[in-house]
């Protein structure tokens, strides 16, 4: 506790900046590149170096370079904090505001251009990927934002960027539980809100642990991913639901 109160408030002791401690965002962050890296490593990195991967538009490639970009600055801000260099982590954080926006900004985009071509080659408008991206920018956007307004408050804001990346991860934990299973379905579900519910869960008894209590953005990260797990299969597919997709990808298009 005295470490954490110290890194904290940006006062180290001496010789603490020479020791790494791994602490559980670390962990957990390291685990969501796991999935990320390897799901489209196994999709689309691997298949291109072998020439088996279709050409992409550039837009494609643009959010490649900002997610893996985003994933490698979670991974450096988490080990600053573990290295006892607060001072440094803090200094990144204009950078990290910039780049999350380019997150929101590209992969919304990205989504509305994919399911927009689907619903051009004929399939319905309302599919899972619109689904899981249209939450995600939501959930990401108002997550990350109460991070950066508890930035003061340690646990507060490193429990809501755990949360704010948990509805970004479906494009990469579904392609990697569906190249290293083998399935049929793209986005298999179940792996993937496996997946989604067991890292919340993790924040979840993490938090009560340390703190002895739950605060309200932890909560509602929480209940986020949850509830958004329960009722995905009975809004895909619903009538509404393709409706509503129909009409947000008739004011999309990619030239």
């Amino acid at each position: 506790m005295t470490t954490d109160a110290q890194a904290a408030s940006g006062r180290v002791a001496p010789g603490w900046r020479t020791r790494f401690r791994p602490s559980f965002h670390f962990w957990l962050v390291l685990a969501m590149c796991f999935f990320v890296f390897a799901g489209f490593g196994l999709h689309s990195a691997l298949p291109a170096l072998q020439g088996r991967f279709p050409p992409a538009p550039p837009i494609v490639h643009l959010h490649a370079i900002v997610f893996v970009a985003w994933m490698l600055l979670l991974l450096v801000q988490t080990s600053l904090v573990c290295a006892g260099n607060v001072k440094l982590h803090r200094s990144l954080g204009l950078w990290g505001i910039s780049h999350a926006t380019a997150i929101l900004l590209i992969g919304l985009a990205i989504q509305l251009i994919a399911s927009r071509a689907g619903m051009d080659a004929g399939r319905e408008p309302g599919t899972d990927g619109l689904y899981l991206g249209v939450l995600a920018v939501i959930a990401f956007g108002v997550l990350f934002t109460a991070a950066i307004r508890n930035r003061q408050r340690p646990m507060v804001h490193k429990q809501a960027i755990g949360f704010a990346m948990l509805p970004v991860l479906p494009p990469g934990v579904n392609r990697f539980w569906f190249n290293v299973l083998g399935l049929d379905d793209p986005i298999p579900t179940f792996w993937l809100y496996l997946t989604l519910w067991s890292m919340a869960g993790a924040l979840l008894i993490y938090e009560w642990r340390k703190a002895g209590r739950i605060n309200g953005w932890s909560l509602f990260g929480a209940g986020w991913i949850f509830v958004q797990g329960a009722v995905h299969e009975a809004v895909v597919g619903t009538a509404w639901f393709s409706e509503f997709s129909r009409a947000l990808l008739e004011l999309s298009r990619y030239r």
